[in-house]
């Protein structure tokens, strides 16, 4: 159960980010749960890996290639599915960040909701 609002939240996130940002588009809410659901796998099992392997790129930029890394993700995603298009390498970067800050922010508001429940 919480996996599928956590999933749901996300989705809603990335509608958000799509609303916000002119680059970034979507179809609907169900596109939105795809995009969500491939961004979760990727970022789950493909992102540590590209983290490990670029990981002196991270170290002399004092972390910030992992934004490129974030960035080219989600380029790479929107570039995949039919309903979510990503417009270039710099929407990708920004949309990452929204999508993180919107997301965090879902998930802590329905975290503080089911603690005073």
């Amino acid at each position: 159960m919480r996996l599928l609002l956590i999933w749901v939240l996300n989705a809603l996130a990335l509608l958000t980010v799509a609303n916000f940002m002119p680059g970034i588009h979507l179809g609907g809410f169900a596109d939105a749960m795809v995009a969500a659901l491939f961004l979760g796998l990727v970022n789950t099992l493909i992102r540590p890996l590209l983290i490990l392997l670029t990981l002196p790129a991270t170290v002399l930029t004092l972390g910030l290639f992992i934004f490129v890394i974030n960035g080219l993700l989600f380029w790479f995603i929107g570039s995949v599915l039919r309903g979510f298009v990503v417009d270039g390498f710099w929407y990708g970067v920004a949309g990452a960040v929204l999508y993180s800050v919107f997301s965090w922010a879902l998930s802590a508001a329905v975290a503080q909701i089911v603690r005073k429940t």
